[in-house]
């Protein structure tokens, strides 16, 4: 008989009541236990006495400050997922609370109502990822140890028990990878969050992640690989989040001495505030150098030629591609084909120039906006869907949010939550699903 699963437990920590109660309104209705606690020291005290699968604590409370409750919490329950609630854009307060206390997300106040369910729920899903990921280990191991333990003479048995060993690492395998793909997703929802502190002409992060990803399917870039670039395009401006909206919307080659000097090290920053997530490690390692220029003139490190890890050169050529159309390196939006032209002229330069050459060649060849090819790809709106469609493209609401991921097959519960959604935001979204024909196209070719 199969257990009932558990509903997660939360602990809301806030030394303002009406912060609670605002939280408590948002959660209503949600398949969670909620406890609450108005300072540091009581919400130790339940901690202490039961179990609690994740904690959102605010930044700043007398006594036990926020930073330091979570990294108490990771310290002596580390399987708790940790979220801060900041009220200011206090960059010492969150890096502390990311070193420190290890954190799953940090959340500006006011939050987004969805922003922060959506956060809850994939906190916890990543959370469930990893408990299972961790039962399977434990399991794999006990096994070993029992195939030690069997007598040499049973050599049937041994096989026997070889493949179901074969199985349990399957299942692993499967489960690290499922675990690296919500990395991914969940490094492009955060994406499409600090998009919004850009003007809507301006938010070119999507672009990015579509450029580098179709290259790196084009030129068969080995998997991981894939992964680490789509991590670093989304994530590649993180260190501009301390920046004010002025400084955002304003071209590179405008900036003031000042304001230059606070550019050149966003790139190490964006990799600091990710030192605290492994899986990340590598993408943040991209984030750093996205910058560096082939002659040894960029930043942070002056890195020259192929001492420049590969995906930063290529992501630099995308950002470059990218920001040049909208505005955000000279002091006018440059067309599509005077930034190819742009790139060539500064190959060798700025830029790798084989790698220059293949990647102005790729964006020559595809359509004039990537993200506007149609070969192969049907769009549908909401009442058109049908359970076993595939997603081409991500889909993300009106406002940044990432709904759905490119891949996703479509089933009827999913297909009525659409639909529910739209009727609540007053919209109508269009689906980009992929067309069984163009995957079977290629099959007919050959038979015929």
């Amino acid at each position: 008989m199969t257990e009932a699963p558990c509903r997660p437990t939360l602990l809301l920590v806030d030394d303002e009541e009406n912060i609670l109660s605002a939280l408590r309104r948002v959660l209503r209705g949600e398949p969670y236990d909620l406890l609450t606690a108005t300072s540091g020291s009581a919400a130790l005290d339940m901690l202490a006495g039961q179990q609690v699968d994740l904690v959102v604590s605010d930044a700043r409370m007398p006594g036990l400050d926020g930073p330091s409750l979570l990294a108490e919490v990771q310290r002596r329950w580390p399987g708790t997922v940790r979220i801060l609630l900041t009220g200011a854009a206090d960059l010492d307060t969150s890096i502390r609370a990311i070193n420190q206390g290890q954190i799953y997300r940090y959340l500006g106040k006011p939050w987004n109502d969805d922003e922060l369910r959506f956060t809850l729920r994939q906190a916890l899903a990543h959370q469930h990822a990893e408990r299972e990921h961790r039962r399977l280990e434990s399991l794999t191991l006990e096994q070993n140890q029992r195939l030690h333990e069997l007598n040499a003479s049973l050599e049937q048995r041994v096989v026997d028990r070889t493949a179901e060993l074969q199985q349990t690492a399957d299942m692993l395998d499967l489960a690290y990878d499922e675990l690296r793909r919500s990395y991914v997703t969940a490094t492009e929802v955060f994406s499409s969050l600090l998009a919004q502190r850009l003007p809507g002409d301006t938010q070119g992060n999507a672009q990015v992640i579509a450029l580098v990803r179709a290259f790196a399917a084009e030129h068969q870039l080995p998997e991981t690989d894939r992964r680490d670039l789509a991590m670093a395009a989304a994530l590649y401006n993180l260190g501009k989040l301390t920046w004010d909206d002025q400084l955002l919307n304003r071209p590179s080659d405008l900036m003031h001495r000042e304001e230059r000097e606070r550019y050149v090290r966003y790139p190490a920053l964006g990799e600091s505030l990710l030192m605290a997530l492994e899986p990340l490690h590598d993408a943040g390692r991209l984030i750093r150098h996205h910058q560096e220029r082939w002659n040894g003139t960029g930043f942070p490190d002056q890195l020259r030629g192929e001492d420049i890890p590969f995906g930063a050169r290529l992501l630099k050529l995308a950002v470059d591609f990218v920001e040049l159309q909208f505005g955000l390196v000279l002091q006018r939006e440059v067309p599509r084909q005077e930034a190819l032209q742009f790139l060539t002229r500064y190959a060798g330069r700025l830029y790798d120039p084989e790698l220059c050459r293949l990647f102005t060649d790729f964006c020559t060849r595809s359509a004039p906006d990537l993200l506007d090819a149609t070969a192969g790809i049907l769009a549908v709106d909401t009442r058109r869907l049908e359970p076993g469609m595939v997603l081409a493209r991500n889909l993300q609401a009106d406002s940044g949010m990432l709904l759905l991921n490119a891949g996703k097959q479509l089933s009827r519960a999913l297909i009525d939550k659409l639909i529910a959604f739209e009727a609540s935001e007053g919209a109508r979204y269009t689906l980009h699903i992929r067309q069984p024909e163009a995957e079977a196209a290629p099959a007919k070719e050959q038979t015929s």
